[in-house]
């Protein structure tokens, strides 16, 4: 499967507008709320903080950066066209919050121009990440925070039996390095960051489905799409997640990590 956050352009613009409904809807999970809420308040925000969201998709976290306490001024990037123009719907009349489009490994912004950075369920999906933690460098003031948040994708799983047919459908995520998460701690330290706290947060998704069962369609079709199974397969695949979903039989799990940094004040 294509990983987005670097394809974007090959991929129909029409899948993209599908994908940011889903976006929007995890945000809306209270769970995942959470979990944002609890690094966020590890963080230290000077009166008035410019804060960059990079890999924004359509906006959700940025638009809760704008509102933080102690936040004057929220920018939202993406390398994505139709993630943009969503950010930007979704955000009309807010003053403190701009979006452009922009790839987190190459920033046009200036040196030292933001006080936060954040990056949110996006840097496993990038390849080369030490230049994204490069960039947030850059373009932190010194004594700024760097904040990481994405899933270890090494325990993801919907497997309510052991080989569970739907967990192949988790299996073909598009994620770079399933391992990066654990090497956070290094990750910063080796782009300059000092001060580095790593948190884990647990997520339980049941006995609904909410974005873990999102993943079985998009997994089927790669499935489908790459000749691993037929349409059929496919199809059964997905049926079998919403009986789940509909039945009160679903269940999905992974871990999280953040890991928050400080550019050392020279």
């Amino acid at each position: 499967m294509k990983d987005g956050y670097d394809a974007h352009a090959e991929v129909d613009q029409a899948i993209f507008e599908r994908h940011a409904d889903r976006l929007e809807a995890r945000f809306e999970d209270p769970r995942q709320q959470a979990m944002l809420r609890d690094y966020l308040s590890d963080l230290t925000f000077a009166e008035c903080a410019s804060v960059l969201d990079i890999g924004c998709g359509t906006g959700a976290v940025t638009r809760r950066l704008a509102a933080w306490p102690g936040v004057g001024h929220a920018t939202g990037v993406d390398p994505i066209n139709a993630f943009i123009s969503r950010a930007r719907q979704l955000a009309r009349g807010a003053e403190n919050i701009a979006f452009e489009q922009g790839d987190g490994r190459s920033l046009r912004f200036d040196d030292e121009t933001f006080d936060v950075v954040v990056s949110h369920t996006v840097i496993t999906h990038v390849s080369q990440p030490e230049k994204l933690i490069a960039e947030a460098f850059r373009v932190l003031r010194p004594g700024g925070s760097i904040a990481l948040f994405d899933g270890d994708y090494t325990t993801s799983t919907v497997a309510n039996q052991s080989f569970d047919p739907l967990q192949a459908c988790v299996d073909v995520l598009p994620v770079h390095d399933m391992y990066l998460v654990r090497r956070f701690p290094s990750l910063l330290a080796g782009g300059g960051f000092d001060d580095v706290r790593v948190r884990s947060h647990g997520y339980v998704e049941d006995p609904k489905g909410g974005y873990m069962a999102s993943w079985i369609e998009r997994g089927a079709n790669a499935l489908a799409d790459n000749g691993v199974i037929g349409v059929e397969l496919a199809e059964a695949l997905r049926a079998e997640a919403r009986r789940r979903c509909e039945a009160g039989q679903w269940v999905g799990q992974m871990t999280f990590l953040s890991a928050i940094g400080r550019r050392p004040i020279p």
